[in-house]
């Protein structure tokens, strides 16, 4: 009879455990995310390397001892994309085209799947800006998810909102008046 009590008792403990554990782990924000930024923020050069992270209602972009900081409630649009890149940098692409029959084409075909971040937003004076983000593949939904959490507004989501709704009678029947 103890034994069966203490059994119980500790399914009970460690089904405890678990659901506190999940349910800290799922309140944790997310780790930054090392992304190249193309084009957009100012201040920032363009293809500046450096991390990107949501934090308090800031989206921050740390580079070389420097931050960018974009208000996430000004954000009006967030879009993701994927994408591919050349695997190899722009040296062996070009010593390989002195290649013999062309033989160096063969390194356009390794390529390496990113993903794009890109945002439109407004600054403190009301200007229209945008910026364009480039990260690994599978960091730039988790980044627009904690936006969209944090206040910033995306138009995808609503494009899947208003599509019609299929009429509710099939389609040989008329409607009765």
């Amino acid at each position: 009879m103890i034994r069966r009590s203490t059994a119980i008792l500790s399914a009970v403990a460690l089904a405890f455990a678990g659901f506190v554990i999940s349910s800290a782990n799922s309140q944790q924000s997310p780790q930054p995310v090392k992304a190249v930024q193309l084009m957009g923020l100012s201040g920032v050069k363009d293809n500046a390397k450096g991390t990107l992270k949501v934090e308090g209602n800031q989206l921050h972009f740390v580079h070389a001892k420097e931050s960018s900081d974009v208000s996430v409630t000004s954000i009006e649009d967030v879009v993701t994309g994927a994408d591919t890149q050349a695997a190899v940098g722009k040296t062996i692409s070009t010593i390989s085209i002195a290649a013999p029959y062309e033989s160096g084409r063969f390194l356009a075909l390794f390529r390496t799947k990113i993903d794009t971040l890109t945002l439109r937003y407004r600054d403190g004076e009301g200007a229209l800006h945008g910026a364009i983000f480039t990260m690994g593949a599978g960091g730039a939904e988790a980044i627009k998810k904690d936006l969209v959490a944090h206040g910033a507004h995306t138009t995808a989501a609503e494009e899947h909102r208003t599509t019609p709704a299929p009429p509710s009678n099939p389609p040989g029947k008329e409607q009765r008046q």
